[in-house]
């Protein structure tokens, strides 16, 4: 594993009651990078991501973070190695307020996560950090609302705020922009390229506009397998991958 990856897989495999869903996919991700995966639907992209951050275990096969073997680390952790996910669906806590959600995210700086009984004021020394994310992904106007009333597009924006505050080194956005509008999924495009300085992002995602946009790497799966790798301009070109997506002729 050289300097210049960050995440390799060898030889990872899921199977499920004899069917694999994951097929023996070796993957390096370069450091500085934003990787995608990409595949049909049922191509195994999800799961991958969960093998990587152990919500679920390998059947076989190795996974390495910045040279470290992982492959039967738990979920946190990987997460305190550095590796911070997000997943398909929206996942913030709705009664809290957009500022809260951030806040719970820093709040592990402070070491006091499950000290519940501590007064909310002792966690005030948080909000000049967390405001300072949300005026990163442009939500500083709803801070004071509840994330249940944010449209479903501020929603996943409030989710890439809160993995930022986790400050990763490796940040795995599950499709980010799905049941997006356009005005929505330019925004977060444009995000994901601008919180990208300084780390690596590895994301499933289905709009290609975004992964031609904004991707240095695209790895395309199918059937749990790797069919292809390359930048964008080759796998779109490639007989294979275009057979995988739209079928014969």
């Amino acid at each position: 594993m050289t300097g210049d990856t960050i995440l390799e897989t060898r030889g990872l495999t899921k199977e499920f009651k004899g069917f694999v869903a994951v097929d023996n996919v070796n993957l390096k991700v370069r450091r500085g990078s934003i990787h995608a995966l990409i595949g049909p639907n049922g191509a195994g992209k999800t799961t991958t991501f969960n093998l990587l951050t152990k919500f679920l275990p390998a059947t076989r096969g190795e996974i390495l973070f910045n040279g470290h073997d992982i492959t039967h680390d738990n979920p946190a952790d990987v997460a305190r190695r550095g590796v911070i996910r997000s997943f398909q669906i929206s996942a913030v806590f709705p009664n809290l307020t957009v500022l809260e959600n951030v806040r719970v995210a820093l709040q592990r700086a402070l070491g006091t996560s499950f000290h519940f009984w501590k007064r909310e004021k002792t966690l005030q020394v948080l909000d000049e950090r967390a405001m300072q994310l949300l005026e990163r992904v442009d939500l500083t106007q709803f801070a004071r609302i509840t994330a249940g009333e944010l449209a479903y597009g501020r929603k996943r924006t409030l989710e890439i705020a809160t993995t930022l505050a986790m400050d990763p080194e490796l940040m795995l956005l599950d499709e980010p922009t799905a049941g997006m509008g356009h005005e929505d999924v330019d925004r977060v495009r444009d995000l994901i390229k601008e919180v990208a300085a300084g780390r690596t992002v590895l994301m499933v995602e289905h709009n290609m506009s975004v992964v031609s946009g904004i991707c240095d790497t695209i790895t395309v799966l199918q059937r749990g397998a790797v069919l292809a790798e390359g930048a964008y301009s080759e796998v779109s070109a490639n007989p294979q991958v275009i057979e995988a997506y739209m079928g014969h002729g």
